[in-house]
């Protein structure tokens, strides 16, 4: 029955293809199955504008007709999980995935199908040559250079193989070649940090002098290549170990740290150097100043480095969170006394935040979005407690407010409501704590003072905080 479902609307779309281009008009068509659905409804966009939200069927299944086409990656999520298709005129592509395993399970068919199953193999590749990468970058930097030559190879190898047997468009070729070759730049910028560390000041200079050749033809401005995620990694990459070079010429700091001022300055400065596409610029200052800014201990800086990216960028949206985010975290320093946020329990009874700080106490944060790291947190969090019954940990899920869900999906995975919360208002409650990653933990003392905020429970040393905490 299944494969009858998958033909006829394979062929009604293909009908509605030839239709369109007797017309005159160009449309793609995308469909598909979602197996275990985690809501009912996939939204599609587009450079990060929404295209339309599609409503899953009663068999949890969707067809939905883009007009006029736009050639180019797509994105679809369902739940908190993301993926890509690349879609051009004519395009009838089906999908099927199950969101028990979505990435490996998911498969396309119909006309356009053998693209996008060559680049979701690709990215699965990818996924595995990247650890195997990562133990390449101990290798001396000769041997590691051939290891990646020969994997370059044979990517272009079956590449070519694919173009043969497949009739593709020049926009497919385009991108094939950019992701391979994009991932490869990026092996060559991480090898450096990862073999010698951060600490050590001669990881440039033995580097082979041709190390970096391909540098010479790098376009710093390929707007259309954002969407490529190969492109996006290696800029960033890119950024961090050139920003690196230029720090070491003039720093006289025997140690070094990634959450350095001085270098992250060094980083925004290069990148409006090099950078001039505007939106390509405003992408990276956004991406290393949130970086930093979230990862930094030491909150003096902050301001230093908002300063430096407001100076560069002009994306307004951008700038005001930059600046909501100095401030909220300004006034979440070591020291300070825990603001007051109101919440809402699982009968739907308002509470303020600090009438629930009796003790020690670890706040840590989850969302339906970031279904994985929700699992994983409680998980964590009920063995902490067999270890540390001196310390209490409370749970705010950040979603909009609706209890039927919230307590559907604890009880769901058989965790216990208690000491789980809702913030009243999500929206300022998550600007004035300031909570970006969603792994952030804070840790408060039996007085409402505030020890750290910015912790993460995954960390080697949040152990050793909460010792720390304990013993204050």
């Amino acid at each position: 029955m299944r494969i009858l479902f998958f033909n006829i609307i394979i062929a009604l779309s293909l009908f509605a293809c030839e239709k369109d281009i007797k017309e005159g008009s160009e449309h793609a068509f995308l469909g598909g199955e979602i197996i275990n659905p985690n809501g009912d409804f996939v939204t599609l966009s587009k450079s990060e504008k929404v295209i339309d939200t599609i409503k899953l069927d009663n068999r949890n299944r969707f067809l939905y007709k883009i007009s006029p086409i736009e050639s180019g990656f797509y994105t679809f999520k369902h739940g908190s999980e993301i993926q890509m298709v690349l879609l051009e005129p004519n395009d009838s592509i089906i999908l099927r995935l199950n969101t028990l395993d979505f990435d490996e399970s998911l498969v396309y068919s119909g006309t356009g199908s053998n693209k996008n199953n060559y680049f979701i193999n690709e990215f699965l590749q990818n996924e595995i040559i990247e650890k195997e990468i990562f133990k390449l970058c101990q290798l001396d930097p000769v041997v590691f250079e051939v290891k990646i030559n020969e994997i370059k190879e044979k990517k272009n190898k079956a590449l070519s193989d694919f173009i043969n047997k497949n009739k593709t468009s020049t926009l497919f070729k385009e991108i094939a070649e950019a992701n391979i070759n994009y991932n490869y730049y990026s092996s060559k910028e991480i090898y450096p940090i990862i073999n010698y560390g951060y600490n050590n000041k001669t990881v440039i200079k033995d580097l082979p002098k041709d190390f970096y050749s391909y540098r010479k033809d790098v376009d710093y401005n390929k707007e259309g290549y954002l969407e490529y995620l190969s492109y996006n990694s290696f800029l960033r990459s890119n950024f961090n170990n050139l920003s690196l070079e230029k720090h070491l010429d003039h720093t006289t700091e025997n140690h070094f740290s990634s959450t350095s001022s001085c270098y992250n300055l060094d980083k925004l400065n290069l990148i409006d150097s090099l950078v001039s596409n505007q939106t390509i610029k405003n992408d990276l200052l956004f991406y290393f100043t949130m970086s930093f800014l979230t990862k930094n201990k030491d909150v003096e800086n902050n301001e230093t480095i908002k300063k430096s990216f407001l100076s560069k960028s002009t994306d307004q949206k951008n700038n005001e969170i930059i600046s909501n985010l100095t401030v909220a975290l300004n006034n979440l320093k070591p020291g300070e006394k825990f603001p007051n946020i109101n919440l809402v329990n699982s009968q739907n009874s308002d509470l303020n935040f600090n009438s629930l700080i009796k003790r020690p106490t670890a706040v840590y944060f989850w969302s339906n979005k970031f279904y994985d790291h929700f699992k994983d947190s409680h998980n964590k969090v009920n063995e902490l407690k067999i270890k540390y019954p001196e310390i209490d940990f409370i749970a705010v899920n950040v979603d909009e407010q609706n209890i039927k869900v919230f307590e559907k999906t604890l009880k769901s995975n058989r965790f216990s409501v208690i000491n789980e919360f809702q913030f009243k208002n999500p929206k300022e409650s998550m600007h004035r704590l300031a909570i970006y990653p969603m792994t952030k933990v804070i840790i408060i003392d039996k007085d409402h003072i505030i020890v750290n905020s910015n912790a993460n429970m995954f960390s080697s040393n949040f152990e050793e905080q909460l010792l720390g905490l304990i013993s204050r």
